[in-house]
């Protein structure tokens, strides 16, 4: 509240916020010294030569608090000087019609006191006498780094003693479309580089009566937002962002206004295009076609898309738009990079998913006040985590496509630090034992992923049980299939087959009689000119091989008709095929890309009933194929750069074969069969 101008009717305002209402003869000594300054400073001219104290402020603009400042008085002054100070200053300021709150006083390195006041009296306070200089109030914080972002520069170093976070660059060439709720845009963490876009479709909040306040519907966005951007929590902090909301403030939308939101971000594109665009979807919803295909069709026009996996426990390829396979969907686990869980619920899982990125406990900007922070969990902040590393990802490699940017997450994320047992059994096979973290700079500067082979394993939904049931998967669009296996939870499977349907490849498995299922898993590989062509057997019993020397033997995959019967054997020599028996057929993926080279590895176990073969450091798993000894083969599975075999009983053991191909560079070592 102001007060009136004229000194009299200041001074009595005055008092009457000092003393509450007592009456002009009550007056206490201190008050009537109050009194007599303002008469004093009234009869004093506004100008003045004496000179001013010096005004400091944070070099950290989000870090400064405005309206609180330290006023610190020369050295050799003392305690009454700071209490005379502070009297003057409260008589100025009253005179002008303002009032101030003294917070507390200083008496030990220095002399001086803390004030709360209008910025409009600074320039009053700068000129009291013994006033050495202003310091305005800033914000300190602990210097550990959260653990969320300490995980994702671990395998790199990113870290330092100091706890600093340094990720490859600042994610400053990619613009991040969010859709969610409300964003309190003028929080520090992402102040001035947050666009609240003009569009909003968002449906009637629930029940009668509802708390529409600012910082409940701003909750889950700021947070979110925080996460990719903010200046202390955000993964990317030179990356700007621009909200498309489709949230209401229960965090509620509806697939309709999902996809006005997606048309408004193509519309957007169309009429300002920009280099490198993320669209982070931190929600989830029922199965829908027509949001999966709105998704789809972004990834097709250059976007890369990334969606929450949700927080149901259950399976991810239920729910869109995690379920739709050219979004990269994101997994939540906690600090021990195990699966997130929240209350009954927790993250979900399952072949849809790509990747695991932190989401338990991750601290971030908090909607109830510009300064605030609070902790949050679930996929979306998992999300968050993923829409920066591709970020700085692009910022490095700006015409990456959308899935060579996940095959760049991919290839220097953790593997194998989820405990399977923490998966639901039917799903331990088919989740993704991947844990997002940041390139290095090292290779992020030189850019160098781009001639390296990348390959990732995509799983096909289970069949069904009947003898002519069958299981399909096919890479993303800018990926090439470089092998294709198939595998039964019982063992019982009749081998697969690669075919060729609208330009692209199939994976396709089959099931055996009496079979309880097969899966269909696919290798999917990128680097700069991959061909790959698939060569059938010319008649049943006949192995299939690679016409052109120019091709490598990348990839076996063998069916039978009648019964179940062992994989083809890959054979690397003069002659480059699939060895088959009895009346098999098998096809060979034979691929070139410049100074492309591969060799096989085998192992073979006599007593164990799995067996694990790896690729060296450098080379890259495209196949894994396994030739019985005897037992029934559960079928062999790709999991990271490993080929693992199992046999259903164990009895006369297995062998594991694993195709380790990769771009030749000298510095590489190279590997011999064995």
């Amino acid at each position: 509240m102001r007060c009136p101008l004229d000194p009299i009717s200041s001074a009595l305002c005055l008092c009457a916020f000092m003393i509450l209402a007592v009456s002009a003869q009550d007056y206490s000594e201190e008050d009537e010294m109050m009194l007599d300054l303002i008469r004093q400073d009234a009869t004093q001219p506004e100008g003045g030569t004496e000179p001013s104290a010096a005004f400091l402020r944070c070099n950290k603009p989000a870090w400064r608090m405005p309206g609180q400042y330290l006023v610190v008085l020369h050295e050799g002054t003392h305690e009454s000087h700071v209490q005379r100070t502070i009297r003057r200053l409260q008589a100025k300021a009253a005179r002008r019609g303002y009032l101030l709150e003294i917070l507390r006083t200083y008496s030990g390195a220095f002399h001086g006191f803390l004030v709360k006041m209008s910025s409009d009296v600074l320039h009053l306070a700068v000129k009291l006498p013994h006033v050495d200089y202003i310091e305005e109030e800033s914000s300190i914080f602990a210097q550990s780094v959260p653990w969320n972002l300490q995980r994702l520069l671990q395998p790199h170093n990113g870290t330092v003693d100091t706890g600093k976070y340094s990720p490859p660059n600042d994610g400053g060439m990619a613009e991040v479309y969010l859709m969610d709720g409300s964003v309190q845009s003028s929080h520090r963490e992402i102040d001035g580089r947050i666009l609240i876009t003009d569009f909003n479709n968002i449906p009637e909040e629930d029940g009668v009566r509802v708390h529409r306040q600012a910082s409940q519907c701003d909750s889950h966005g700021t947070h979110t937002a925080g996460v990719v951007i903010g200046w202390d929590s955000g993964v990317a902090r030179g990356a700007s962002v621009n909200l498309v909301r489709v949230l209401n403030c229960q965090g509620k939308g509806t697939v309709s206004g999902a996809l006005a939101g997606i048309e408004y971000i193509r519309a957007t594109l169309l009429a300002r295009p920009v280099g490198s665009v993320v669209v982070l979807l931190p929600f989830i919803g029922g199965f829908s076609r027509s949001l999966n295909t709105a998704c789809r069709e972004m990834v097709a026009n250059g976007a890369v898309v990334i969606a929450a996996a949700g927080n149901f426990r259950d399976d991810a390829c239920l729910y869109s738009p995690a379920s739709e396979p050219e979004v990269i969907t994101v997994g939540a686990v906690n600090s021990a990079d195990q699966p997130m869980s929240l209350g009954a619920g927790g993250t979900n899982v399952g072949r849809c998913i790509d990747l695991f990125a932190p989401g338990d406990d991750i601290v971030s900007a908090s909607s109830d006040c510009s300064t605030c922070f609070t902790s949050r969990s679930g996929t979306s902040q998992a999300a968050a985590h993923a829409a920066g590393i591709a970020a700085v990802i692009l910022s490095s490699s700006p015409n990456a496509s959308s899935v060579q940017v996940l095959q760049k997450m991919l290839h220097y994320s953790f593997s194998n630090t989820i405990n399977p047992l923490s998966l639901p059994e039917t799903h331990r096979l088919s989740t993704p034992n991947i844990v997002a973290a940041m390139p290095p700079a090292t290779t992020v500067t030189a850019n160098n992923t781009d001639e390296e082979l990348l390959c990732r394993s995509v799983w096909s939904e289970r069949s069904g049980v009947t003898s002519t049931d069958r299981a399909v998967i096919r890479c993303r669009r800018g990926e090439v299939m470089m092998g294709c296996t198939s595998y039964a939870p019982d063992g019982v499977r009749m081998g697969e087959a690669i075919t060729e349907n609208g330009g692209q490849m199939d994976c396709v498995a089959h099931n055996g009689p009496g079979g309880k299922g097969v899966y269909a898993v696919a290798r999917c590989c990128v680097t700069v000119g991959l061909q790959c062509q698939v060569h059938a057997s010319p008649q049943p019993g006949k192995d299939a091989e690679c016409v052109s020397q120019q091709h490598h033997l990348t990839g076996c995959s063998s069916r039978s008709a009648a019964e179940v019967l062992p994989d083809s054997r890959p054979h690397h020599g003069d002659r480059k095929r699939c060895m088959v028996t009895g009346g098999m057929t098998s096809n060979a993926v034979c691929c070139h890309a410049p100074h492309l080279e591969c060799h096989l590895l085998e192992h073979i176990s006599a007593e164990n009933e799995q067996v694990e073969v790896s690729c060296p450091s450098g080379w890259t798993l495209t196949d894994c194929s396994a030739v019985s000894r005897g037992s029934a083969i559960l079928g062999p599975v790709a999991k990271g750069n490993s080929c693992l075999v199992r046999s259903a009983t164990g009895v006369d053991g297995a062998a594991g074969i694993a195709t380790c191909c990769r771009i030749s560079q000298s510095q590489l070592p190279a590997i011999s069969p064995h």
